[in-house]
């Protein structure tokens, strides 16, 4: 299992690469970039979910475990943590201690639900309530440019950005996409991603990372195989 560290694409630089995907079209909610920076053994690479939801769980630990995770270090430290890692996504006004605490609560339970989706388990039901009670709550309303009147506030509440994370991951743990919520077919990587492919056939977290390891093993064996 790789011990990704990760670094917030807020501090300094963009965040998305122009092949960024956006979030999963059966997310029901405004399409999001998605993908994050992630450093691993030092190297720094583009790890993209394919989930507004997901990139919001590798934000912090996700393993098996259910815990603590193998190195995985926690990012979101303070709320200026939360609030510069939702301006990439769904620009808000800052985030308060207590958008922390409720922005961990929700990770928690988005974390938990995808480890049991990628492992075809049952989910808790104590995680489905947590995820729906955040997701009833008010979101951030799509808008539409060029109008003279400003409708609801200038810029809207951490909170209802949370929501509208919440409501991607409802949509995400329902329907089609259920099945396409799966982990890295590498035997040293454990990373969950939902496959947005046409045939459904993606296998790796990242072609740069763990689909190049294995083109560069399958060669090797190829070329020990012939001598």
């Amino acid at each position: 299992m790789p011990s990704p560290a990760q670094e917030s694409p807020a501090f300094g630089e963009s965040a998305v690469p122009q092949n960024a995907q956006a979030s999963h079209p059966h997310s029901g909610v405004a399409q999001n970039p998605t993908g994050q920076w992630l450093v691993t053994d030092g190297t720094r690479w583009w790890f993209d979910t394919s989930s507004l939801a997901l990139d919001f769980a590798y934000t912090g630990p996700v393993s098996a475990s259910g815990g603590t995770a193998d190195g995985n270090s926690e990012t979101l430290q303070g709320p200026e943590d939360l609030s510069a890692w939702l301006a990439t996504r769904l620009p808000s006004v800052s985030a308060t201690d207590r958008d922390l605490q409720d922005a961990l609560m929700l990770r928690g339970s988005i974390t938990r639900l995808a480890l049991a989706a990628s492992a075809g388990s049952a989910p808790d039901a104590h995680d489905i309530d947590l995820l729906n009670l955040y997701a009833a709550t008010p979101d951030i309303p799509p808008r539409l440019a060029g109008g003279t009147v400003q409708a609801g506030r200038t810029e809207p509440r951490a909170g209802q950005a949370l929501s509208t994370i919440a409501r991607d991951a409802v949509a995400l743990f329902s329907g089609e996409t259920l099945g396409r919520i799966r982990e890295c077919d590498a035997d040293d990587c454990a990373l969950i991603y939902l496959d947005t492919s046409r045939a459904g056939n993606r296998r790796w977290c990242s072609m740069q990372r763990c689909g190049n390891r294995h083109k560069v093993r399958a060669h090797r064996a190829r070329a020990t195989a012939t001598r």
